[in-house]
């Protein structure tokens, strides 16, 4: 996986991530949307066997950046929280 800054601003960051599809990008949105500070959060693929997913975060106050890296913390928790209950299922 790659990911490439688009655009920046101090609000609003564009990112390309390289070699994944709408799997990783729709939870990342979810996740996204439970920061109050984030304002928009989607992601767009223009076509999707040719083109990469691109991913726009726009937030109130804060860091742009910084409301992403908070987003992975949770998903990275949620898919932890996950396998322990599937180990549980034995």
């Amino acid at each position: 996986m790659e990911i490439k800054i688009l655009e920046k601003t101090k609000n609003m960051v564009v990112i390309e991530i390289i070699g994944e599809d709408h799997t990783l990008c729709n939870a990342l949105r979810k996740e996204l949307w439970e920061d109050k500070t984030v304002e928009v959060a989607g992601y767009d693929m223009k076509h999707p066997l040719i083109s990469e997913p691109e991913i726009t975060v726009e937030v109130k106050s804060g860091d742009p950046v910084k409301a992403l890296l908070k987003a992975v913390e949770g998903l990275k928790k949620r898919n932890k929280d996950l396998l322990v209950e599937i180990k549980n299922l034995k």
